[in-house]
């Protein structure tokens, strides 16, 4: 037997008791996920925290009209029944798992609560024989079906134009200083650093199995170095940014992608067919770094392209002429 598997009721096996318990216990969770989610916003978002106050609000409400039926139909006493008690019922992703996604995608989180609440209220009306109890269900699935057109309400209502666009920028700067800008460090450090001994070993042994093999400790080196560098070097508490664990994955990561990159060439064996990839594949990566910092860090994109080509052409040099000699 699997716990928690063989254990749970089929949906189809509730009788209207249950059903009606197991939507107040879920209304009662969507607010407090719903709260959660302003607490989570307030300090950075406070607009949004407000639109998700009111969303809970409105969970409330659902809850006390479903309570009141019950009590109408079967007394105070409310069974125990919980979504994890039902063999295939939606579940929610629990809120630590969505709370460093960003504002975006706890918007998208809460829509997808919604259509879920929805699809439920329209299987369980056509389980109801109660024509109360149907009409309620049925007007609870319109309800959610039409949140998001409440959400929109209350964005207008909470969220100005103003607020809106301060509350965009804040979670640009977020993304930016959490991914892009140590994703960004790792590139650069990836791609330019592990030029120099990639081509001083393909120059001086000519051998592509070798030059392949220090690529690719290189690469995994620097990546190792500047994953724990990054993460080591501020908890983002004091800086604000972010989640030192995220900034060394991104650092770590884009570094060792960023050697690797000249170095899968020389996998294969003839070494000036290699060599010739491998160079062609360093002036792409160092035009998606001038790209990046354009795109996101808003410098020029010549003045970016000069600055990382020149300095990669210096690095490539110099290792193509240790290598030679």
């Amino acid at each position: 037997m699997i716990p928690g598997v063989i254990s749970r009721r089929r949906f189809s096996d509730l009788n209207e008791q249950e059903i009606l318990a197991l939507a107040i216990s879920s209304e009662e969770d969507d607010a407090r996920i719903y709260r959660s989610y302003a607490e989570m916003l307030r300090a950075d978002y406070p607009d949004s925290a407000q639109v998700f106050d009111g969303m809970a609000e409105e969970e409330d409400g659902h809850r006390g009209r479903l309570i009141e039926l019950h009590q109408r139909r079967f007394g105070e006493v409310i069974p125990l029944i919980r979504r994890e008690h039902v063999a295939g019922f939606y579940a929610r992703r629990p809120v630590w798992l969505v709370e460093n996604l960003g504002l975006e995608r706890i918007r998208e989180e809460a829509a997808a609560m919604e259509r879920d609440a929805e699809r439920f209220y329209l299987k369980a009306a056509a389980r109801t024989s109660d024509a109360d109890t149907r009409k309620l269900l049925g007007d609870l699935a319109a309800a959610e079906a039409g949140h998001e057109v409440r959400a929109e309400e209350l964005e207008e209502e909470h969220l100005d134009p103003d607020a809106r666009k301060a509350e965009d920028n804040t979670a640009k700067r977020q993304f930016v200083l959490t991914w892009v800008q140590p994703g960004l460090a790792g590139l650069m450090d990836g791609s330019v650093s592990t030029l120099a001994p990639i081509f001083a070993t393909a120059f001086a042994t000519q051998d592509t199995s070798t030059t392949f093999l220090v690529g690719l400790a290189a690469s995994v080196g620097a990546g190792i170095s500047m994953g724990f560098t990054e993460a080591a070097s501020d908890d983002g508490e004091l800086s604000g940014r972010g989640s030192p664990i995220k900034r060394g994955v991104a650092s770590g990561v884009m570094t060792t992608i960023g050697g690797l990159g000249h170095a899968l060439p020389y996998l294969i064996p003839d070494f000036w067919t290699a060599t010739i990839i491998a160079i062609i594949v360093v002036f792409i990566e160092l035009w998606a770094i001038a790209w990046i910092q354009n795109r996101y860090m808003e410098t020029p994109f010549f003045r970016a392209a000069f600055q990382v080509v020149l300095g990669g052409a210096l690095v490539f040099g110099a290792g193509v002429l240790i290598g030679s000699g």
